[in-house]
């Protein structure tokens, strides 16, 4: 398969790519590195992004960005970096992208636990990975050709607990390798609508 895994260099995208790339094509693209570059905010950005890589077979988004703050200290534009960048992100991947997935293709996108296990400073990512999941559900429903569409909800990595520890007192962290096998599983199984939780 061919497949654009945005995010690649990230701790999640790193790993997604030892586990694909033996057996796909893969397309690494990111902000600022890769193969490719996408701003995933800008509907532009990703419609020039899918214009150069051409058709594909599946396509993976481990990036996003959020806002973690206090809710006291949180405004409405606060809210709208993690609703413009990784929700609107990852559903106008979708909606640009389904014009150029082949048939049979799939979508995979990344949300997280705190969509169901919140932690303090993490209003905005709870609000935006429980969208995320319940966007999944529906787009399921109603995508033509046999596309599909998953999301993977890790909970914290194993990789990031030197930085995210203090926030995450009480978790069992997960090693990226582990949620690695939940994007294979969403990428070459037969599921959609799938929120598929790891850790």
């Amino acid at each position: 398969m061919k497949i654009l895994l945005i995010g690649a260099t990230g701790t999640i995208g790193s790993a997604i790519d030892k586990e694909l790339a033996e057996r796909h094509e893969i397309i690494r693209i990111g902000r600022n590195s890769g193969d490719y570059r996408v701003d995933i905010s800008d509907s532009a950005s990703i419609r020039k992004l899918f214009e150069q890589t051409g058709k594909f077979d599946a396509l993976i988004c481990a990036a996003g960005n959020v806002t973690f703050a206090p809710l006291v200290e949180m405004t409405e534009d606060s809210f709208s970096l993690g609703l413009k960048d990784k929700l609107m992100g990852q559903v106008n991947l979708l909606l640009i992208g389904r014009e150029f997935a082949n048939d049979g293709g799939s979508f995979t996108f990344t949300t997280g636990v705190l969509s169901h296990d919140p932690i303090r400073t993490g209003a905005s990512a709870a609000l935006v990975n429980g969208a995320i999941d319940s966007f999944v559900r529906a787009a399921a429903t109603e995508l033509p050709r046999g596309l599909r569409v998953n999301s993977v909800s890790p909970t914290v990595l194993l990789e990031a607990m030197g930085k995210y520890a203090p926030y995450f007192r009480g978790y069992k962290p997960v090693p990226a390798a582990d949620v690695a096998l939940a994007y294979a599983k969403s990428v070459e199984g037969l599921q959609t609508g799938q929120t598929y939780h790891v850790g």
